[in-house]
């Protein structure tokens, strides 16, 4: 069920819902959401017009008129159906400084002094002179912000990885980095489930990373529980990322960490796909992973996930069986 805080930033939030009988699009201020089926059949439509919709949106969250639902009392569901997911790897620097200062002192014999610094001169070149790395999911690996994440059959190192959520909305090719802010609708929470044993496939070497048997399992993308539109989040530049196992913090980072800030990612997405409104794009997950603490996840643990004006995210684990 929702959690009462912390809670989303700014007047209103969007959603989908599920009442016992239908899911439908609504209108999230505070504890109460204003059905909107009179305005669209889906959050993902209201998207597709975002820029004439939101002066709307800002007129229903103001007024008692229509139809109101006691939050607690609902289901929450993903907030958007996406068109597509882009998600990003290797985005924040101290996690990635973590991973490659580990190989070179494992399989190179530096001293950790040596690994870090190394490291460290690599980011700083591919901040530079690099550009992102983009992979794609799979819508159906989305699950609601308090769904039971259901672990695989196959596979033992199931782990966490938070993330910030945009959603486009504007179609967009060939987005230049100064206009790519311009693109998005709102952000919102997801958690890249990942088996890290199932990554690396040992019949196929010479082809690398197997994401999507290591990242779609059903349930395996928790989202939501809110699109918060951009305008009432801020800086999302500077935005805290907050994760814990079992009552345990193991992610604690801002956004400014990221190695490619937003603009960029967009910019560098659009060279290749045309973007459109309600595609979700995920930004990279900080250091703090399982792998980092060597814990991963099993059945009865519970994760609870925040990032600031964007709400919280609370996922029980359970096994496959």
């Amino acid at each position: 069920m929702p959690e009462p805080s912390p809670a989303h930033a700014g007047p209103f939030a969007l959603g989908t819902f599920h009442d016992g009988a239908a899911a439908f699009p609504g209108l999230v201020t505070g504890a109460r959401v204003r059905d909107l089926r009179d305005l669209a059949g889906s959050v993902r439509a209201l998207v597709e017009d975002w820029h004439a919709r939101l002066p709307r949106l800002h007129e229903l969250a103001a007024s008692a008129d229509g139809t109101w639902h006691d939050l607690a009392r609902l289901r929450v569901l993903t907030p958007v159906e996406p068109g597509q997911i882009l998600q990003s790897g290797a985005n924040y620097r101290k996690h990635v400084v973590d991973l490659v200062a580990a190989e070179k002192e494992s399989v190179h014999g530096a001293t950790p002094e040596e690994a870090r610094a190394d490291a460290e001169k690599m980011m700083d070149e591919r901040i530079r002179d690099g550009v992102p790395y983009l992979f794609l999911g799979s819508p159906r690996a989305l699950c609601g912000p308090y769904d039971d994440i259901v672990l695989p059959a196959l596979g033992e190192q199931h782990d966490w990885e938070l993330e910030l959520a945009l959603v486009i909305g504007r179609t967009g090719k060939d987005i230049p980095v100064e206009d790519a802010m311009s693109y998005v609708a709102g952000y919102t929470i997801s958690n890249d489930l990942t088996t890290r044993d199932r990554l690396y496939r040992p019949d196929l070497k010479a082809i690398g990373t197997d994401w999507f048997t290591a990242k779609n399992a059903d349930t395996f993308l928790p989202t939501g529980p809110f699109l918060v539109p951009a305008d009432f989040v801020g800086d999302p530049g500077d935005l805290r990322i907050t994760l814990r196992h079992n009552g345990v913090v193991r992610q604690d980072e801002s956004t400014k960490d990221m190695i490619f800030d937003i603009p960029r990612l967009i910019a560098y997405a659009s060279t290749t796909t045309t973007l459109r409104p309600g595609d979700l794009l995920l930004t990279g997950s900080p250091a703090g992973n399982g792998a980092h603490w060597g814990v991963f996840l099993r059945p009865g643990d519970v994760i609870d996930a925040e990032i600031t004006g964007l709400g919280h995210q609370r996922n029980t684990v359970r096994s496959h069986a």
